[in-house]
This record gives C-alpha cells, sequence and structure tokens, in this order.
C-alpha cells in the first residue's frame, strides 16, 4: 500500500484530537500541591477508566501487535491470558499494600520492608537498565517496522524511530502522569476498535477458513520444543506475570494514583476483562491469516496484512493508533522511569529536594538517546521481537521478584543478604541464557530446560540464597511475616 492524501489527513487529525483532547483534561484538572505526587501519581486523582485504560495501553503496543502476531502461531495468546493472573494478584495482594505504606514507586516497598535504602536503589537501578537497553529500543524499533510494511515506504528506520521517541517523550516530560494516562486511554480506544476490526476483517478474507494452517500453530498445548511448552505455564510463567503486573512500576504506578483502593481496583478489574476477552484475539489470529496468505513471514505479518486489507481511510486511522499505541507505552516507561530515578536514586544519593520537573527532563532525555543507541539489537530477522524482549528480561525480572517475594514474606531479614542474592540471580540466569542464543532451551544430558522453566529455577535459587546467607552469614533468623502486611488501615 502507498501513501495516499486521505491517509494523511486522516492520519494527523486523529494523533492531533487526542492530543487535545489530552490538553484539555489535563487543565481542567486540579493539580496536587505535591510537586512529586503530581508529576509522577497523577495527584492520586485517577479514576477507574483512566486506570483501565492506561494499564491496557500501556502493555499493548507494537512488542504484542507486531511481535505476537509476528510468530504468526495461536500459542502467543497464552502471555495475555496469562496475564489476567497477575492483575488479580496486583489487585488484591499488591495494590493494598503499596496503599497502605503510601508508595510512589513500587521500590518503596522494598525500602520500608528492609529497613534499607540500599535494596530499593539497586532493584530500581535493574528496572531501569531494563526499560532503558530492552523495553524502550524494542518499542521503537516495533513501531516504526509497522510502519515500513503498512505502508511501504522508504524511510529508513531509525529516522521513524527519532521521530517515535521525539513525540513520545513530549507527553512524558511536559505533561506527567496524568497527561499519559489520560492520552493512553483515548488512544486504546481507537486501537483496540481498530485492531477488532482488523482481526474480523482478516478472517472475513479467508471466509473463517483456517484449513491449510499447520496444526502447531493453531493449538494452545506447546511441546516441549515450542516457544511456550505447556508445562511452563505452572512453573516461570506464573512469576513473570507476578512479577510484569505486580511490580513493575511503569504498570503499578497507574493504579497508585487512584485517590483510593477501591477506584484502583475497579480499574485493574477492567484491565483484566480486556485482556481476557479481548486482546489474545488481536495479538494472534491476524498473524496466523498472514501466515495462510503471505506464508512465514515474521515480525512483517501484521504491518503486511494491515497494509493490504484495511481501505485507504480506515488504514491512515489505524496508523494513527499504532502510532499513539506506541508514544504512549513509550511516554509511560519513560515517566515510571523518571520516578524511579528521581524518588529512588537522585534523592537518596545526590539531592533531597529537587527541581522534579526539570530533572525529569534530563534523566528522559538521556534515557531516549540510550534507547536508541540499543535498536540494532532487535533489528534480527532471524527472532521475533516479543521473545527477544522475553529472554533478555529474564536477566532483570526474576531478581527484582526474588527481592519482593522475600521481602514481604519474611521478617527479620538483613537486606545484604538480598542484595547477594540478586546480583546472583542475574549472574546465574545469564550463565544459564547462554546456550539459548540460538534455541529456546537449553538442553544438559538430554533434558531440556525452556527459558521460562529456568526464569522458575532462578526464582527459587535466589529466595533460597537469601534466606541461607540470612541465617548463617548474617545471623538473623527469618520468620514468616506475611499477615502483618494487611493489618494496618488502608487508603
Amino acid at each position: 500500500m502507498q501513501l495516499e492524501l486521505i491517509q494523511i489527513i486522516i492520519f494527523i487529525s486523529l494523533l492531533l484530537a487526542i492530543a487535545v483532547v489530552t490538553v484539555w483534561y489535563c487543565l481542567k484538572s486540579s493539580s496536587s500541591v505535591n510537586q512529586e505526587k503530581e508529576y509522577f501519581l497523577a495527584g492520586g486523582s485517577l479514576k477507574w477508566y483512566f486506570v483501565a485504560g492506561s494499564i491496557t495501553l500501556t502493555n499493548l503496543s507494537t512488542d504484542q501487535l507486531v511481535g505476537m502476531n509476528g510468530n504468526q502461531m495461536a500459542l502467543l495468546a497464552w502471555w495475555e491470558l496469562a496475564a489476567v493472573a497477575g492483575l488479580c494478584m496486583l489487585c488484591f495482594i499488591f495494590i493494598p499494600i503499596y496503599y497502605k505504606y503510601n508508595c510512589t514507586t513500587t521500590t518503596e516497598l522494598l525500602e520500608i520492608r528492609y529497613k534499607n535504602k540500599h535494596i530499593r536503589a539497586l532493584v530500581s537501578l535493574l528496572f531501569l537498565l531494563g526499560n532503558i537497553f530492552i523495553f524502550l529500543p524494542a518499542i521503537l524499533y516495533g513501531g516504526s517496522l509497522f510502519i515500513q510494511s503498512m505502508f511501504n515506504v522508504d524511510i529508513n528506520l531509525y529516522v521513524l524511530a527519532i521521530l517515535f521517541a521525539g513525540f513520545g517523550a513530549a507527553y512524558s516530560i511536559f505533561g506527567g502522569l496524568r497527561a499519559v494516562a489520560i492520552s493512553d486511554t483515548f488512544s486504546g480506544i481507537l486501537l483496540l476498535g481498530l485492531a477488532i476490526t482488523v482481526t474480523l476483517i482478516a478472517l472475513n478474507t479467508i471466509n473463517f477458513d483456517l484449513s491449510g494452517i499447520p496444526k502447531e500453530r493453531l493449538t494452545l498445548i506447546g511441546t516441549p520444543d515450542s516457544d511456550i511448552p505447556f508445562s511452563t505455564l505452572f512453573t516461570g510463567m506464573v512469576f513473570i506475570q507476578m512479577f510484569y503486573w505486580s511490580t513493575n512500576q511503569t504498570i503499578t504506578q497507574r493504579a497508585m494514583a487512584s485517590p483510593s483502593v477501591k477506584e484502583a481496583q475497579k480499574g485493574i478489574l477492567a484491565a483484566a476483562i480486556i485482556r481476557l476477552l479481548i486482546v489474545p484475539p488481536i495479538i494472534v489470529i491476524p498473524g496466523i491469516v498472514a501466515y495462510k496468505l503471505y506464508g512465514d513471514i515474521g515480525d512483517a505479518a501484521y504491518g503486511t496484512l494491515v497494509g493490504d486489507l484495511l481501505p485507504s481511510f480506515l488504514s491512515g486511522a489505524f496508523a494513527a493508533a499504532i502510532v499513539a499505541a506506541v508514544l504512549t507505552t513509550f511516554n509511560s516507561i519513560l515517566n515510571a522511569s523518571a520516578a524511579l530515578w528521581v524518588c529512588d536514586i537522585h534523592k537518596t544519593y545526590i539531592s533531597k529536594n529537587p527541581n522534579v520537573k526539570k530533572l525529569s527532563l534530563w534523566v528522559s532525555i538521556i534515557m531516549v538517546i540510550m534507547a536508541f543507541m540499543m535498536i540494532p539489537i532487535f533489528n534480527n530477522p532471524e527472532q521475533s521481537i516479543i521473545n527477544t524482549v522475553q529472554r533478555l528480561y529474564g536477566l532483570l525480572s526474576m531478581p527484582i521478584l526474588a527481592a519482593f517475594i522475600v521481602g514481604l514474606l519474611f521478617k527479620n531479614i538483613d537486606a545484604r543478604s538480598v542484595i547477594i542474592s540478586v546480583i546472583f540471580g542475574v549472574i546465574f540466569y545469564y550463565w544459564m541464557l547462554l546456550p539459548l542464543a540460538e534455541n529456546a532451551s537449553m538442553e544438559t544430558q538430554n533434558v531440556k530446560f525452556h527459558y521460562i522453566h529456568l526464569m522458575a529455577i532462578n526464582l527459587l535459587a535466589m529466595i533460597i540464597v537469601s534466606l541461607s546467607l540470612n541465617k548463617f552469614m548474617f545471623r538473623e533468623n527469618a520468620q514468616w511475616d506475611l499477615k502483618s502486611l494487611f493489618r494496618a488501615d488502608q487508603k
């Protein structure tokens, strides 16, 4: 498909409309006197529908639509179906705890539980490394690739990435979380509606006939050597979802920005319903249809399908929705990353009273530049975006989750034991990951260990190391302490 005037007009009009509505909502909203709470938690004013919309679109971007459809198989739906469990954990376990302790960042909870500022800073640093070197470049690459493949435009991928980075950063830098959440919600309505339309048009194109597609691309029961073996749903997949939805600042920040626990929980449950009913079909069915139409074309599948099947007026709208999704996900991660740096690292080690907005501006600019430099890692036609992201993020996700689990379940834990175990976990997973450079699983003595299984093994190892060091090196006796987390009154 080549660009037409009607596409350009619709594309620009929709993006401007989202920007105008966002500015209007922000201007009419009352601001908090607390600069930090206002910039990073929207002054604690987000209604449930903004929480739901922002959680949905922060996660749903090109790494899902392009990356998961790029696998061209139904099996990838498990990432979204399992996410419902992660959202339920956030809703009923973690959010009441964050509100009880009045946290601005998820990592603030670690400092409170361990009574140690260094464990908070270390985990924040891991989050920042993941955001800068994994998530942000993956989003820039996926969005740029989609525009290239959809319109078959002869624009350098890195030029498109610069445009995405510049416009995406603007929302985060100048509007804070309030602007991010509002733009997320309106962009999400547009994206979900058009993604459903694409799915239905794609199915209608093949007369809803999936015959001729290999069974392994249609099944939800993964074999041991598939991208998601069925057994991994009961090991590492559970912990991946717990980490991503319940401890990840980028996601939980939205739910922590409501006026009450109940308001936040309504938004989380609404996001869970969307994740269960709407998201799985739109991230796998178009890719499967693309396989029947074009064969195995990888990450170009979604953009090619949309470009070929949608009429001009709809393709312009869909391009605007995708761009909006990229921008909102990008600015969400930037805002969360700025919060982690300002609240957890800068205020602890550099200056206790920084100018939050000015500091966030410079931090965001530096992170955007670093993320842009990492794009070549994801420009790999041999492996889909989503698989690359998941494997790499295992280096950080399980060490972070181990720190939360030990800190929440036990008291009398010396923070140094957890700091050592977290560092051990990063190194241990990297050592286990080396054989996975070419394959999805590691084979040792004819026994295969998929990388999702390895995440669970790594998590268990870190918990054991933490408790062992706590007892034998630091002479502390850990005590079960989960009940105390819910005793005090909640906000």
